[in-house]
């Protein structure tokens, strides 16, 4: 319960710190970085939790693993709902969003979502980046604290 707790501060500090060292200008600059400081916590998170795995046989195996092991053990809950349209595109829902459970449910907060949903979508993508698929993760939020992550897989 306490690394949960933890974890979340931290959260929230590294965002108020991009922020409020940023100039007004640099505001898009803060949500790469927090993507990109995602992308290398989930490279570092697949690569622990899947050292003892066999490899996935195919893209929904991985996508499988994303929704349930991952996901549990950096949320501590499943992801609620995946879907796909089976042509490289995947939604991964999520109705309790740990990191939008903390700002208010109101409307008046939706605008701040996005800074608080960078982190996570780095993490995605950095974490199928190590598992070998190329992706462009992004998310969507429409009544909060519920959220939708789209995976777009990038075909070489």
């Amino acid at each position: 319960m306490a690394d949960e707790v933890v974890f979340e501060y931290l959260h929230m500090e590294m965002i108020n710190y991009l922020y409020r060292t940023a100039e007004k200008i640099e505001h898009d600059h803060c949500i790469s970085k927090l993507e990109s400081l995602g992308f290398r916590v989930g490279q570092s998170l697949s690569e622990r939790f899947t050292k003892d795995c066999s490899r996935f046989k195919d893209e929904l195996d991985t996508m499988k693993f994303i929704c349930k092991d991952f996901w549990n053990s950096v949320y501590k809950k499943q992801v609620d709902n995946l879907r796909t349209n089976h042509q490289g595109v995947y939604v991964l829902q999520d109705n309790k969003f740990r990191f939008l459970t903390q700002i208010s449910s109101g409307k008046q907060y939706m605008d701040a979502a996005p800074k608080y949903l960078a982190f996570p979508c780095g993490m995605i993508r950095g974490a199928l980046s190590n598992l070998g698929i190329n992706c462009v993760v992004t998310a969507e939020v429409s009544a909060m604290p519920a959220c939708k992550f789209q995976i777009q897989i990038q075909r070489i």
